[in-house]
């Protein structure tokens, strides 16, 4: 039937009937809140290109994650920013490092709350760079072993699944195996599949201290030019036992998020990086949009494209708009 009988307006013409032909729901429970945590103590440092968001210790952390888990967002995705670096990014894999005493106080406080751990060398090697760097190159085998060592003390202290950032090739089995292994064969794995060389991680450098200090990641890191081959890395991190999948960034990869999710049908989270939430956060402060609105459009934007979990700064902000 055409015009004059169809007519789309009827549905849009109330809230209640707009709800009930919604197509895409965004909830609280489908948001992830990242979080840097640091060493010391009575410490949340406001992260200067990032309004709002802070770095905090471990006691003003689990204060932070009552307010977190009070919104209804689903799980917080754990960030560490150490004392000191080196070259090994030793810090990432020690027992007693920034991160895994989070966790373990994270957990003690707030059993409900999911936490996940990103698994990579970045924020704790002194050059930067994502592995283990040999002949001004990181060597990708090398680097697999600290990141397994790493996703184990995660697991060890209570992180309730892991999530590798890396881009490494293979991490996903080599840290798949050593959890079974190691009696962890319950702890799934976010991996990041789709992670592109992108230049909307600069605000997040400058919070986790992590700019390389020499080179760039697109040796390892995707080239932004490129769909199928993110597909292609998803299948692969199937294949080597990834629980869930994810994108990053979000908004400029929509195509990417839909093609993966299409293509495998498998758990799929997208992540709304920190350049993304501070140009919100940039024009909002400016007057040009009206920010709550904005960022809602846009999270719903990203599940509407596929993803399942998002990933985003504005999670307990948003939550809290949504209840």
């Amino acid at each position: 039937m055409q015009f004059p009988t169809t007519r789309m307006r009827r549905m849009r013409r109330t809230e209640t009937l707009r709800g009930l032909v919604r197509e895409t729901e965004l909830s609280p429970g489908r948001l992830i809140q990242p979080a840097f945590v640091v060493a010391g103590e009575g410490v949340r440092e406001e992260i200067e290109s990032m309004p709002g968001i802070e770095r905090f210790s471990i006691s003003e952390l689990v204060a932070e994650a009552t307010e977190i888990a009070a919104a209804g967002v689903a799980a917080i995705l754990l960030f560490g920013v150490p004392a000191s670096k080196d070259e090994t990014g030793s810090g990432a894999y020690d027992e007693e490092g920034v991160v895994q005493m989070a966790v373990r106080a994270l957990k003690e406080a707030h059993p409900e709350l999911t936490v996940i751990t990103d698994v990579c060398l970045c924020e704790y090697t002194s050059h930067g760079h994502c592995g283990f760097v040999r002949d001004g190159e990181v060597d990708n085998d090398l680097t697999l072993e600290l990141l397994a060592k790493t996703a184990i003390s995660h697991a060890e202290a209570g992180a309730d699944a892991v999530a590798p950032s890396d881009m490494m090739d293979g991490r996903v089995g080599t840290i798949r195996h050593q959890l079974d292994e190691e009696g962890h064969a319950r702890t799934p794995i976010v991996a990041y599949s789709a992670k592109y060389a992108s230049a909307f991680y600069g605000p997040f450098r400058d919070a986790a201290s992590s700019t390389p200090e020499f080179g760039d990641r697109r040796g390892y890191q995707m080239d932004p030019a490129n769909a199928a081959e993110a597909v292609r890395e998803a299948q692969l991190d199937l294949d080597e036992g990834a629980d869930m999948l994810m994108v990053k960034p979000a908004i400029p990869y929509l195509d990417v998020v839909r093609r993966v999710k299409e293509e495998t049908g498998a758990p799929l989270a997208a992540y709304h990086v920190s350049g993304e939430y501070s140009m919100l956060k940039a024009a909002a402060a400016n007057g040009w949009i009206d920010e709550r609105p904005a960022v809602l459009e846009t999270l719903t934007s990203i599940r509407r494209a596929g993803a399942d979990a998002i990933v985003t700064y504005y999670a307990k902000e948003a939550a809290e708009w949504l209840r």
